[in-house]
This record gives structure tokens, sequence and C-alpha cells, in this order.
């Protein structure tokens, strides 16, 4: 499937600071659209974004990651702003829920334990999902590609996924899988596999390479320091 090329969206951002760096692409041309008497259009990947950030954060002395500051914003700012070009973004969350909310996307919780692990959250996400490709990542990787969803949307298999790898290994929760799958990672997921690089083996499958640098994460104190 191509991408669609849809309107510009007019819908109001939410109020906030981050409200528009968060919409940055669109605010810009949305801007140029309306110079041009509203002629322009966009061309939007069919992909549902999601923003892995349930995480208990114990390593991180149990703060909500999300709202840890790195270079002087928030790692969920940073995360949002790799998926601000898809038409659905889905913030996985399992507390912080206005917080999180306040940033003008739809909020997702686990309906397991909290904390239940990444798998759960991408379960929860994939039900929610209104296009037919998801894509992953999580909010403390805060030097990833802006444009990730493109590099892994030209990398899709169909009926498949796209996983990201670095020289340190499998970045299991970086990735583009076709909606599809979610029956595959429902059956894991019943079969009480927590393992996020285990749930879509067998499926059809591609890499993303990234360098050490951009598979960057935030796990400790040290890392944001």
């Amino acid at each position: 499937m191509q991408g669609t090329h849809v309107p510009l969206s007019r819908k109001k951002p939410s109020a906030g600071r981050y409200a528009l760096i968060l919409r940055g692409p669109y605010a810009i041309l949305d801007v140029a659209d309306r110079m041009a008497g509203g002629r322009m259009g966009l061309t939007v990947l069919p992909i549902t974004g999601v923003v892995l950030a349930g995480g208990a954060g114990r390593r991180m002395g149990g703060v909500d990651k999300g709202f840890v500051l790195w270079s002087g914003e928030p790692l969920v700012v940073h995360a949002l702003r790799r998926v601000s070009t898809l038409p659905q973004v889905l913030i996985s969350a399992n507390r912080s829920l206005a917080r999180y909310r306040a940033l003008g996307h739809e909020v997702v919780v686990d309906d397991a334990a909290p904390f239940g692990g990444p798998l759960m959250g991408l379960r929860a996400a994939f039900l929610r999902a209104s296009y037919p490709w998801v894509m992953s990542i999580p909010v403390d990787s805060p030097s990833l590609p802006l444009d990730i969803s493109a590099r892994l949307w030209a990398s899709r298999v169909a009926e498949g996924i796209v996983v990201a790898r670095s020289p340190r290994g499998v970045e299991p929760l970086v990735f583009l899988a076709a909606r599809s799958l979610f029956s595959r990672l429902e059956a894991y997921c019943q079969t009480e596999g927590r393992r996020a690089q285990e749930w879509f083996i067998g499926a059809p499958q591609s890499w993303l390479d990234l360098t050490p640098a951009e598979a960057f994460n935030c796990n400790t104190p040290d890392d944001v320091g």
C-alpha cells in the first residue's frame, strides 16, 4: 500500500508548551497551505505510530522516564518528534496519564497488571491502531533519526516486520509491523511470553541498521546527566 494523499488537518493543536514543537512539520506545512489558498496536500504514510512510555523506570530510580529531561526537553517530546508526521499517534503509558494526554495524542493503558512489560503496551496499541502498519519506538531513545518512519517504510516487507538493529544487537522495540501480525503477538502473549525480540519470530522480516549513536538509550541517571 502506498502513502495516501490527504488534505492537511485543520485540527487545532492542544494547548501546552510543546504543542507546536510536536506538530512542527504539520504546523510549517499548514502555514504554507494557507498561503496557497488551501491547494496543498501532504502524502501521509498509512502508519499508526506508538511511543512506548509504560515502563517502571527502575534503573532511573522509579521515575516516569517520559518526563525525564534530555538536552533540555522531556524524553517524550523527543520521541513524539519521530512520529509527528504520521496520521495516528498513540502513547502507551501506565501513569502520568493526564500529562501525556495534554500532549495532544491518545493514550493507551495496558489491560494487564501495571508495568507488565512492553509487549503489553504494544498489545493495547495494536488494538487501537487505525492503519494497516504499526510503528513502535521506545520513549527512552531520543537520538533515533528524525526520518525513522520513512526509513522503516522503505524497508518494509509485505505482511511482515522491519526491526532495527545496531552493533550492540537487535533493537526490538524499534520496528514497523503489519497490523495483521497482531494475531502473532496475541498468541505469544497468551503463552505468557514477554521477550520483545521473540514475538515476531517466523514472520517475514527485514532489518534497519542504526549506528550506536542513533540507538542510544537513556536507562540510568548517568545517561541524562
